[in-house]
């Protein structure tokens, strides 16, 4: 199918063949009819596309400090390399999207197979959306209306927190899409409106619409409100418009009248001028998007919605009083619509958003193509070797890591899958891989595939896991194996029915740096580790803190250094204890101490902390044996203590790209496994005793 994205590093907009989507839990499958092209958001991204690097950095100050820290903590090669891949993703475009759903997923109701639903979906033949981002069109509205459907609830969430009454007098500074909806709907709410704009034709439009409309800005703009209001002054200013100045907000509050207030829906400076509001007691809020559930995972991926007594206006319901207001007249759309193309025309669309007077583009669809899972991006020649790879997950450690070993260690790669199918057209397409699919099914039902690398999100790794294993194939899955006993069990009935081998991407303990503390240590009897891990604070909504999802950051991050504890003593983890910072128990805390007894009498420690400074190493490792000590700073060397001979130093290497060569290379001539897989079994164990041990207060006997 098709789907058009833009190029961050080229800047070039590009309509790319992708498989269909997947389908997943809680959203529904709709082949899109229309689309509406979003002049804000879509030019804000073409120009910054088409922008230099040095002007995406002054774009980006934040990013750039950012990139400073990094360079501090893990070099200045691994953080441009970070740099580079990050300018490296194309975005996919578009979040106006009008059509009918063909399929419908888990855990959904309220839709059925043919309805017309208005959603956030992109500039794509199909898209997989969340339900509650998502909602039914009324029999009157057409297609092209209901693609605005997104950008009106962006306009009616910032009305919303304007808390406008009858007749009181509201200023919109900005008239583009968004402050068109937003004084149309103000004044259906009984409200007197003035917008602004520079742009003449936008103005003209607006006074069709029963609104005060000017094109003076600055003092001017203050003085027609204020002559307006008889010198009283708006109740309150939308600012819908983008601008990188300070004084669009100025302009408001001298605008409003006292105890007056400011909603920004649009992008501006944002340095505020302490005299302007805290004379007149002005309030000022930013609104989020469609309104509340949008960005939070809980109602977008898990599809909880939030009780109606209590959050009355959600994303989805303000997506359906927009639709009702299109339905009964009282919002009129039709007028704001420059054009109506083929979506094949997208290159002249874009390329008239940076001058275009008009207000948007929507693009019409075929919606009779056929759409596969699977497309062929490149008739590769194989290399030589027994390997025959299907990758699945295509998100950061795929792109950033994974991909660009293989490719130097000259891997043959067969097929890239993702959900959503775009992800792995764009790596296949960059890494000369045969083939993108959004099926993993096609990579298990493919005889010439003889290992899987599963890369997907935690939640899945022992269910894609186990299915290898039952297609015969060998496994390499990413940490963590699985995220409860019932999946590691699982995984340990498949693997002993299977003729396939099973791989986790327990990478440290191949770094140069730990191979030579390993020999180094000569196999000591028993010996202490303390591994420190400035981890970094994460947002508490972000999945990885999900037990169901991503496991907790214990068992999906600090299972490293089980590992490679258990690497450095030679020995299997016996018993484990866990202490977290706070005084009631988080099973999904990510500050916390982990105390390991193995079973030849060596000590481990693994310091998980979130709460340390970003500047600081975010790795160490200390061993202690017999009267001397080894120091592992952030695998970027090796300090020796009592030691014969000298350290090493040099660039940053966690073990990736040998672990690779190693696991290459065992797939293709065979022998004994890269990790014993009764140790990748008490390694899982473990973390999971960890938890309970946080539970019960109490040493937890790894069985």
């Amino acid at each position: 199918m098709k789907q058009l994205i833009q190029d961050i590093k080229s800047g070039g907009t590009i309509l790319q063949d992708v498989p269909r989507p997947q389908l997943q839990r809680g959203h529904i499958l709709v082949k899109t009819h229309r689309t509406l092209v979003s002049s804000g958001t879509e030019r804000m991204l073409v120009e910054f596309g088409r922008a230099n690097i040095i002007s995406k950095a002054m774009q980006q100050p934040e990013r750039v400090k950012q990139v400073f820290d990094k360079i501090k903590t893990d070099g200045f090669f691994p953080t441009m390399e970070s740099v580079m891949r990050k300018l490296d993703e194309p975005l996919p475009l578009g979040y106006c999207n009008a059509g009918e759903v063909i399929k419908v997923g888990e855990d959904v109701t309220g839709f059925s197979v043919g309805d017309r639903v208005a959603t956030n979906g992109y500039h794509a033949e199909l898209v997989s959306v969340s339900k509650n981002i998502s909602a039914k069109i009324p029999d009157n509205v057409s297609y092209d209306e209901a693609a605005f459907t997104p950008v009106a609830a962006i306009a009616l969430q910032g009305i919303r927190l304007l808390e406008p009454t009858f007749g009181e007098t509201f200023v919109v500074i900005g008239l583009g899409l968004i402050g068109q909806i937003a004084a149309q709907l103000l004044s259906a709410n009984g409200c007197r409106v003035i917008g602004f704009d520079l742009n003449e034709s936008r103005v003209i439009l607006a006074s069709s619409q029963k609104i005060f409309a000017f094109a003076a800005h600055g003092s001017e703009a203050v003085k027609q409100v204020l002559s307006i209001t008889q010198d009283i002054g708006a109740d309150g200013v939308l600012i819908t418009a983008s601008s990188a100045s300070d004084e669009i907000i100025s302009q408001s509050a001298r605008m409003c009248r006292k105890r007056g207030r400011i909603v920004l829906t649009g992008v501006t400076g944002l340095h505020l001028n302490r005299k302007d509001f805290y004379e007149k007691e002005i309030s000022f809020r930013v609104s989020s998007s469609y309104g509340p559930g949008r960005y939070d995972d809980e109602y977008e991926v898990k599809g909880n919605d939030y009780p109606l007594p209590f959050v009355r206006w959600t994303a989805k319901r303000n997506f359906e009083a927009v639709l009702r207001a299109m339905s009964t007249g009282t919002l009129d759309v039709k007028p704001l619509i420059s054009e109506v193309v083929p979506v094949e025309h997208y290159q002249r669309v874009y390329d008239n958003l940076l001058s275009s007077m008009g207000l948007t583009s929507v693009f019409t669809y075929d919606t009779a193509a056929n759409h596969s899972s699977v497309v062929r991006i490149s008739k590769k020649q194989k290399a030589p070797g027994k390997e025959v790879i299907g990758i699945s997950g295509a998100g950061n450690f795929t792109r950033g890591k994974l991909l660009p070993e293989l490719k130097k260690l000259n891997a043959n790669i067969k097929y890239i899958s993702s959900e959503t199918g775009l992800s792995a057209s764009l790596l296949a397409k960059k890494f000369g891989v045969e083939f993108a699919t959004s099926g993993f099914e096609n990579i298990l039902n493919d005889n010439e595939i003889n290992s899987v690398f599963v890369l997907t999100p935690h939640h899945l790794h022992a269910e894609q896991s186990v299915m290898a294993l039952k297609a015969g194939k060998n496994v390499f899955v990413e940490k963590p194996l699985a995220i409860n006993s019932e999946q590691l069990n699982a995984i340990v009935s498949a693997h002993e029915k299977s003729t396939g081998t099973i791989m986790v991407g327990f990478n440290r303990r191949f770094s140069p740096y730990s191979i030579k503390a390993k020999k180094l240590l000569n196999d000591a009897a028993s010996i202490q580790v303390v591994a420190t891990m400035n981890a970094g604070n994460i947002s508490p909504d972000n999945l990885l803190h999900d037990l169901e999802y991503g496991g907790g950051r214990i068992i999906g991050e600090a299972c490293h250094h089980f590992d490679l504890i258990s690497f450095f003593t030679g020995s299997r983890i016996q018993s484990v204890l866990m202490a977290a910072t706070g005084t009631e128990t988080n099973l999904s805390t990510d500050t916390a101490s982990i105390f390991l007894k193995y079973v030849n009498g060596s000590l481990g420690v693994v310091n998980y902390f979130s709460n340390g400074h970003s500047s600081y190493p975010k790795e160490k490792i200390e061993i202690f044996s017999s009267g001397r000590t080894l120091l592992i700073d952030n695998f970027r060397s090796l300090k020796l203590f009592g030691f014969k001979g000298n350290g090493m130093s040099g660039s940053q290497d966690k073990g990736h790209r040998e672990q690779y060569r190693r696991y290459l290379n065992f797939l293709r001539s065979g022998g004994e496994p890269l990790i014993a897989f009764d140790e990748i079994d008490n390694t899982t164990r473990a973390t999971f005793a960890a938890l309970d041990s946080l539970k019960e207060k109490k040493w937890i006997k790894v069985e």
